[in-house]
């Protein structure tokens, strides 16, 4: 098995020779045991508190770079103009604790269909859709002030979107 241990973190770090593609749940892990999506085996282990982005590089103990990849996930995503209503949502959700990837116009969250009932309830609209989830890191939290080189913000604009009630 490879042992993944290295955290480079620049996006130019060399040519990756493999992709680790992970939900935001494994990506949160500092011990995981994973595959590459060559299907090769590795356990990954990172400082405590690790969270990996989606572009972000490890160093293998072969010396191989690989890429970590954000998988494509359900998500649930409130769109507004209104940025009083967008905030309300982000209130709401952030009293409950739920990791929110904001951009200009909307706020994204792992799919849960009781969250979205309530927002729902408040008069705001939730989509559905399958993306890579990059949640706001946190004001308190170590990985928030690693320096991360490049932009997650609104770029995931991309995926499949179902439209719910």
């Amino acid at each position: 098995m490879t042992l993944l241990n290295i955290s480079l973190r620049a996006a130019g770090a060399g040519h990756a020779a493999a992709r680790l593609v992970l939900p935001f749940e494994l990506r949160q892990k500092s011990r995981l045991l994973a595959k590459l999506d060559s299907g090769e085996e590795v356990g990954l282990t990172l400082p405590r508190g690790t969270l990996l982005r989606g572009g972000d590089r490890l160093q293998a103990s072969d010396g191989r770079i690989v890429e970590v990849v954000a998988a494509p996930e359900e998500v649930s995503i409130v769109r507004s103009s209104d940025a009083r209503q967008l905030a309300r949502a982000a209130y709401h959700l952030g009293n409950r604790h739920v990791s929110l990837q904001v951009s200009t116009d909307a706020v994204y969250y792992v799919h849960d269909h009781v969250l979205d009932d309530m927002l729902r309830g408040l008069g705001l609209t939730v989509e559905f859709g399958h993306l890579p989830f990059e949640p706001e890191a946190g004001a308190y939290s170590q990985a928030a002030t690693h320096g991360h080189a490049h932009d997650h913000g609104s770029g995931h604009e991309h995926g499949h979107l179902h439209h719910h009630g």
